[in-house]
């Protein structure tokens, strides 16, 4: 029994980790102006950036702190599409990575970068938080959870005020 149970858990895993939702500019459009009760995250990032890199554990952590919380996180993957098999996969289950990992393949940077914020340079880690229409954005690395967690509250504070 017990080797059954580890074969179905190895084998949807293995599903979650091949089958990559690729998605365009429009899909995350449609993504980022949804207007309903969830806090959606869009962290972008790419398995060649070190700071992406380190701070996937923390937004692992507040993904899993907030499971049941209106809340979603979307780790927005830039590694090119023809690298997910060979490097995005294979990194994926190395980190163990729960959350759920996007490949954006949005064609020319120069257009779809300006579509998330105005100010993004283009460089990553990028983060966009969006709620209801409006939007929050920051581009640099976090250091911790905690950091995460105070860009989060601060954004949902002003809904309040």
């Amino acid at each position: 029994m017990r080797l059954l149970l580890s074969f179905f858990l190895i084998s949807i895993i293995c599903l979650k980790v091949q089958s990559q939702n690729i998605i365009g500019r429009d899909e995350l459009q449609y993504l980022i102006n949804k207007q309903d009760d969830t806090l959606r995250i869009f962290n972008f990032w790419a398995t060649w950036c070190k700071p992406c890199v380190q701070e996937l554990p923390y937004f692992e952590q507040v993904n899993a702190q907030n499971f049941n919380k209106k809340q979603k996180l979307y780790l927005i993957s830039l590694d090119f599409p023809e690298s997910i098999k060979r490097k995005l996969k294979p990194f994926i289950k190395n980190k163990g990575i729960q959350s759920e990992v996007i490949v954006f393949d949005g064609g020319n940077p120069n257009v779809w970068i300006n579509q998330i914020d105005s100010s993004w340079s283009g460089s990553i880690p990028a983060t966009l938080l969006s709620f209801q229409g409006r939007k929050h954005f920051q581009e640099s690395s976090f250091d911790s959870t905690e950091q995460i967690q105070d860009f989060i509250k601060n954004f949902i504070n002003r809904f309040k005020s």
